[in-house]
């Protein structure tokens, strides 16, 4: 069953994905689909987006994915068969900026040790 899911997950990742790009214009942020998890009943797909281009871009584009669920969920139906449409629920994933700022960090910490040698 375990498999099944991820099979699912990947599906509805790779289909949503697409239909984002393909469907939806973000002004100014670069929008990613980083992770689908569905739950075991099928009803429901927590998406986790990362969207980079600072917090009001952020907002904006949260507010479009929200503002345009049904309409995604509808061209999933379409493109996916599954015994349930899944509701997508939005999430702001924002490891992908941390991840950044962790690396930035890292260089200015190696940056003056290099210097003194």
């Amino acid at each position: 069953m375990k498999h099944r899911l991820l099979r699912v997950n990947e599906l509805l990742k790779r289909e949503l994905s697409t239909i984002i790009t393909r469907e939806m214009n973000f002004e100014g942020v670069l929008v990613t689909l980083n992770q689908v998890d569905v739950t075991p009943d099928l009803k429901h797909a927590h998406a986790y987006v990362s969207v980079l281009g600072g917090k009001e871009g952020q907002a904006a584009a949260m507010a479009k994915l929200e503002e345009n669920r049904v309409i995604l969920q509808t061209a999933l139906a379409k493109s996916v068969t599954l015994k349930y449409t899944p509701q997508v629920i939005f999430h702001l994933d924002d490891s992908i900026e941390r991840g950044a700022r962790v690396f930035e960090i890292l260089q200015q910490i190696d940056t003056p040790r290099a210097e003194t040698e």
